[in-house]
C-alpha cells in the first residue's frame, strides 16, 4: 500500500513539474542578466527529479501516520505553489509576481517540513534539501529582479 500512496504523491509532483515542459525558459530567460552563480541548465531537471522523489517519499511516509492533517495540508499547499511558479515566471514573464509566488512556496515548504517532522522525522528530513533548493531559487529570482529592473517592471 505504501508504494501506491507514494505513486499518488509522485504523480502530484510530476504534475507540478510538467509546467517546466509547458513553460520552458526559452530565449526570454536566456536574454536576462543573471548572477554568475546561476546553476547551469542541466542542473534544474536533475535536481527537481531528486527533490520530487524525496517529496513523494515524505508525503507517503506521513500519509500513513496518525495525526497527519497539518502535514498533509502543508504538503498540498507547497505542491500548489510549486506548480504555480513556472507559469508565472516563464509563462507570464512576471519576475515580481514570481518572487511573490516563490516566497509563498518557501513559507509553505518550511511549514511542511516542520509539520512533517512532527509526524515522521524522516519525512521532515526529506524536505530539507527541498527547502535549500527553494532558498536558492528565491535568491536567483530576487537577483534576476534586481539585475533586470526594466523587465521586472513590465506590466502583466
Amino acid at each position: 500500500m505504501f508504494w501506491v500512496i507514494f505513486a499518488v504523491f509522485f504523480g502530484a509532483c510530476v504534475g507540478a513539474g510538467a509546467t517546466g515542459g509547458l513553460f520552458p525558459p526559452g530565449a526570454w530567460y536566456r536574454a536576462l542578466k543573471k548572477p554568475v552563480w546561476t546553476p547551469p541548465d542541466w542542473v534544474f531537471p536533475v535536481t527537481w527529479m531528486v527533490l520530487y522523489i524525496c517529496m513523494a517519499l515524505a508525503g507517503a511516509r506521513a500519509a500513513v501516520q496518525p495525526d497527519n492533517a497539518l502535514a498533509m495540508a502543508f504538503w498540498a499547499l507547497q505542491i500548489a505553489f510549486n506548480g504555480l511558479w513556472t507559469p508565472v515566471f516563464f509563462g507570464l514573464r512576471q519576475i515580481r509576481l514570481g518572487m511573490a509566488v516563490v516566497s509563498a512556496l518557501w513559507l509553505s515548504v518550511f511549514g511542511a517540513m516542520l509539520a512533517l517532522w512532527q509526524v515522521d522525522w524522516i519525512a521532515g528530513a526529506l524536505f530539507v534539501p527541498y527547502l535549500t533548493w527553494v532558498t536558492i531559487a528565491a535568491a536567483l529570482n530576487a537577483t534576476v529582479w534586481r539585475l533586470n529592473p526594466a523587465e521586472a517592471a513590465r506590466p502583466a
